[in-house]
Parts: structure tokens; C-alpha cells; sequence
């Protein structure tokens, strides 16, 4: 990605102050989707770690995750899987519960739309302490499919997800597009 891809991509995210609490430097996206040329720069980027990686299949990160995965997937020619926080996707799933700052959250996936074979690019916005996404690696190995990667818009280096996720990775890459 080049440096004025990368400027265009910053210059769309917008800092909101004390959201969702006091102290908190909320990075929303909202204005870098709402700008054809930016959301068209950063889906043409995530799609290219796609097909450098081989994926066979995207997995997106409820919620924001979903919105930048999906457009990779269709533009790659891959499935797009949906990861989604417990009691919300119908029928058979495989559920994994993660550790929060305070308290403990769950995530699902429909084992069926894993395959053998797969190699699976997890998506989502941002990578902050990782245990989602560590979750998410979790689920799409008990579905029997390989990690091919995670791809993220930006990664909040001070929260130190990537130390985290170095060794559930196990040599897949982990790819940010702005580290701040």
C-alpha cells in the first residue's frame, strides 16, 4: 500500500473523544465508508493480502468486520463467512467464549460453511488486544480449516494484540494497513 494510499485512509478516520467511556479514543470509520474513494482503497488493499495469502474464504468480525469483509470476499471471488457474537446466527454453530478487559464474551460460527482445505482470512477494522480475533482463529480450526491471515484496517499498537496473537498464529501473517 502506498504512503498516499495509506494518508487518504487516515485522513478519513475520525477521533471521538470519551466514546463509549470517559478516557477512551474511539477510531470510527464511518466517514472512510461514506467516501467512495477511500472504501475502494482500502477494499482493493485488503483484497490483494487475500489473494497473496491464497484464502479460500473471508471471515469478517461482527460487526464492522462484516461491513469490510464482505466486498473483499466478492471482489477476490471468495466465500465471506460471518462471525458473530452468541444467539444471533440460526441452527448448528461453534461457539467460543474470550476474555474482555472486564468480563468474558462469546462468538459463533456455522461449522458447515468450513471446509477441509479451507484457508480463511480473518477481517475486521481494528486490532486492539487481539482476543477476538484469537477467538475467532480458535472457532476456524475446531471447523477444520486452516488461517491463512489476518488482515485489519489499523492496528492500535499501544494495546499490544499482535504480542498476543504471535503464537496463536502459528507463522500466518497478521497484516495492518495503519498502525497508530
Amino acid at each position: 500500500m502506498t504512503t498516499a494510499s495509506q494518508e487518504l485512509l487516515l485522513s478519513r478516520i475520525r477521533d471521538v473523544q470519551d466514546y463509549p467511556q470517559p478516557g477512551v479514543v474511539f477510531k470510527d470509520i464511518t466517514p472512510l465508508l461514506a467516501d467512495p474513494k477511500a472504501f475502494t482503497v482500502l477494499t482493493d488493499a485488503l483484497t490483494e493480502i487475500c489473494v497473496r495469502s491464497g484464502a479460500t474464504k473471508v471471515v469478517g468480525l461482527e460487526a464492522r468486520g462484516f461491513i469490510l469483509g464482505a466486498p473483499v470476499a466478492v471482489r477476490a471471488g471468495l466465500g465471506f463467512i460471518p462471525v458473530r457474537k452468541a444467539g444471533k446466527l440460526p441452527g448448528a454453530t461453534l461457539a467460543q467464549t474470550y476474555d474482555l478487559e472486564y468480563g468474558t464474551a462469546e462468538i459463533e460460527i456455522h461449522a458447515e460453511d468450513l471446509n477441509d482445505g479451507d484457508r480463511v482470512m480473518v477481517i475486521d477494522d481494528v486490532l486492539a488486544t487481539g482476543g477476538t480475533a484469537e477467538a475467532a482463529m480458535q472457532l476456524i480450526r475446531r471447523g477444520g480449516a486452516e488461517v491463512a491471515g489476518i488482515a485489519v484496517l489499523m492496528e492500535l499498537g499501544f494495546l499490544a494484540g499482535r504480542s498476543r496473537l504471535e503464537s496463536a498464529l502459528r507463522g500466518a501473517p497478521l497484516e495492518s494497513l495503519l498502525t497508530l
